[in-house]
């Protein structure tokens, strides 16, 4: 096994082997805890060895958002919502496999051409599917961040807190706001969630996609456009 990883750490150094890496660290420990100094320990390296690939940490970063978009779904055939809906949801399991991911995405200023042709083919199906300029330009704005498989929570259902202080917390709050500790309390527990236990977040972002789907067809079948909607 040492043997194997001394030969690892002597491959070639590149860019492709260094994101990897990078994204690798993320997934393991945190984005916050990737640094250079820590990567380039990993790699077997010296820290200026990664600047001939990464010129710094946010061209870093930069490069690790396309490894994850890289691991989204080409497009499929078939009718448009289908081909959509599966697309974003390839998106969701990519961003499941590398939670740090949905942070770092929110942060970049500039999209790379990665990130550019991702956009571009969503834009494609959209229009493959019969949706003019103008209502896929609305369109693309309603998904947001959903296109990349993720959405802001409403909600952050701690699972650090204690089933007791839980309770005392819901009765306090039910005095005040009844109506979100009624909603609070009928949550159903999902062990594995994303957002913390709580919520079944899979269900509530697929939930939500398919509102929009179903919306964005009505409007195409109406042929609605800025200026016709009603």
């Amino acid at each position: 096994m040492a043997l194997q990883v001394d030969r690892v750490r002597r491959a070639p150094l590149s860019r492709d082997r260094v994101l990897h890496a990078a994204v690798a660290l993320a997934d393991a420990d945190g984005i916050d805890s990737l640094g250079m100094r820590n990567l380039a320990q990993e790699l077997g390296v010296v820290p200026m060895a990664l600047y001939r690939h990464v010129a710094n940490k946010e061209q870093l970063l930069d490069g690790m958002v396309d490894v994850v978009v890289g691991e989204i779904d080409p497009p499929t055939g078939g009718a448009w919502r289908s081909a959509v809906r599966e697309r974003i949801l390839s998106a969701r399991r990519a961003l499941l496999r590398h939670p740090w991911a949905s942070r770092v995405i929110e942060t970049r200023r500039t999209p790379t051409p990665v990130v550019l042709n991702y956009i571009e083919s969503m834009i494609g199906m959209f229009r493959a599917g019969g949706f003019s300029v103008d209502l896929t330009h609305h369109v693309m704005h309603a998904l947001g961040s959903r296109m990349y498989g993720f959405t802001q929570e409403l909600f952050d259902d701690s699972p650090s807190i204690e089933p007791d202080m839980r309770a005392a917390m819901l009765h306090e709050l039910a005095s005040r706001y009844p109506h979100i500790a009624e909603m609070a309390a009928a949550w159903a527990h999902d062990e594995e969630s994303v957002v913390g236990q709580g919520c079944d977040d899979q269900f509530e972002f697929e939930f939500a996609l398919d509102l929009l789907l179903d919306g964005f067809e009505r409007l195409r079948q109406q042929n609605a456009t800025s200026t016709n909607q009603s």
